[in-house]
């Protein structure tokens, strides 16, 4: 076990150095350069047209609301608690630094996912729509590349039992079992027959459920990180100099840390960031794909909005929380670093975290079975729906009972293979992206009322 344990280790080292962080990183600037700030300029009309999308506006299954529910049902969990937490804990207050950088490029990327998804979709047998990375590849670049959406959708299927559902299934038993002594073969079971439950319904199932539970999970949550900011506010000043500091220094500004190299900053802050937010990955675009839209380009305005409520909104308030309260620096690792920083200011702290936690868990697996389902049905047809589904929700009995280093490492490493593939059609359909956004701000101002001087 110890060899197959330096091995994960080594190649997620490998998977996630230099040349993984410059694509992730240098495709999301690439985008924002291209689009000349389009994302950051328009933050505002996302939020705009996140609040009129409850209904559907065009051909698709789900309102574009829910299309964003459903991505960040995926997207806000255990990273947003566990993940920042981690990325602290191994680089040190910096790193939280590097993950806002992760997002703040992170948000064109997405921005161009959902753009190429809504564009490039199909319609399955059943009347479904289809979309994401496989199908964007496939008819943005045509037929010599058909063997990149293959290699994403291979990888999305199998990273999903990792990314989406072990790594939740374990982080939910363990919070369970210590802090209500609950069995984790129980809250496996349990965890089983919750999720089995919704996805008999399919992707409309899957929406409704995420459009209830996370607007709900979301304004709970950042509610109860900022009582903890409230409580340790003289605190909070000094906070953001570390960590501002930290990212460049590798060292920390007070004691209790042994310090951590500006690579380890920059790396464990990227990946934790990736994967929390997903930018990148080619996992959001298969939710927004579904969304009942009739412009590629507003959805992509309501899809980077998950990247800045989850990376820029959640996990900065779990990071500040860490850092302000000083958890950071006990012994206390993972999910007990936040459960600490929690405690320190909220009578039910813990009790707080190990619940958002299963929360959080249960909606990314809901999440995630359907961009794994997706990815499936493009290999193999609706005829596989129904077995992936079955290996779904057994997974997560296996995942609840499974070693915590080993998945956290398997799932680093499935989120780069899976990046990849993604990240080149972006690049490559970039120009389709720009055209786009372009079409979209002739027609806007068009339909802008010439005022009389």
């Amino acid at each position: 076990m110890e060899y197959v344990h330096g091995l994960l280790n080594a190649v997620s080292g490998l998977v996630w150095g230099p040349l993984m962080l410059l694509l992730l990183l240098g495709t999301g600037v690439f985008l924002m350069l291209r689009l000349k700030g389009f994302p950051l300029r328009r933050l505002g009309t996302g939020v705009q047209l996140l609040w009129q999308g409850r209904k559907p506006q065009g051909v698709g299954d789900v309102s574009p609301f829910n299309a964003l529910m459903t991505a960040m049902a995926a997207t806000v969990g255990t990273g947003n608690i566990v993940g920042v937490a981690t990325a602290i804990g191994l680089g040190g207050p910096g790193a939280l630094f590097w993950m806002w950088c992760s997002a703040l490029v992170g948000m064109a990327t997405k921005y161009a996912e959902a753009v190429c998804a809504v564009h490039y979709r199909e319609q399955d047998p059943a009347g479904l729509s289809v979309g994401g990375p496989m199908y964007y590849i496939k008819n943005g670049l045509g037929a010599r590349w058909l063997w990149l959406g293959t290699v994403f959708a291979v990888f999305g299927c199998v990273a999903g039992f990792g990314i989406g559902n072990t790594v939740q299934a374990h982080s939910v038993a363990d919070a369970l079992q210590g802090g209500f002594n609950i069995p984790k073969l129980f809250t496996g079971v349990l965890l089983m027959v919750l999720v089995a439950a919704v996805l008999l319904g399919g992707v409309k199932r899957i929406a409704q459920v995420a459009g209830h539970l996370v607007p709900f999970m979301g304004v709970a949550y950042i509610t109860g990180g900022l009582l903890v900011i409230a409580v340790h506010i003289n605190a909070v000043p000094a906070a953001l100099l570390l960590i501002v500091k930290s990212a460049f220094s590798g060292q920390a500004a007070a004691g209790g840390f042994a310090g951590a190299g500006v690579a380890m900053a920059i790396q464990f802050g990227v990946a934790r960031g990736v994967f929390s937010n997903e930018a990148g990955l080619g996992s959001a675009p298969i939710a927004h794909a579904a969304a009942a839209t009739g412009s590629a380009v507003r959805q992509g305005m309501i899809a980077m909005l998950g990247t800045f409520i989850d990376t820029l909104v959640v996990c900065s308030i779990t990071g500040i929380a860490i850092v302000a309260s000083g958890a950071w620096q006990g012994d206390a690792k993972g999910a007990l670093m936040s459960q600490t920083a929690f405690a320190s200011a909220l009578p039910i702290g813990e009790l707080f975290i190990t619940l958002t936690i299963v929360l959080f868990a249960f909606t990314t697996m809901l999440g995630w079975s359907y961009y794994g389902e997706r990815c499936a049905q493009y290999l193999w047809g609706t005829k596989a729906i129904t077995p992936f589904r079955v290996l779904w929700v057994l997974a997560i009995g296996v995942g609840a009972m499974a070693n915590l280093s080993l998945v956290w490492i398997i799932a680093d490493i499935l989120n780069a293979l899976m990046a990849i593939p993604n990240l080149i059609a972006l690049f490559l359909l970039s120009g389709t992206v720009v055209a786009l956004t372009r079409q979209y701000l002739t027609s806007e101002q068009a339909l802008t009322p010439i005022k009389k001087t």
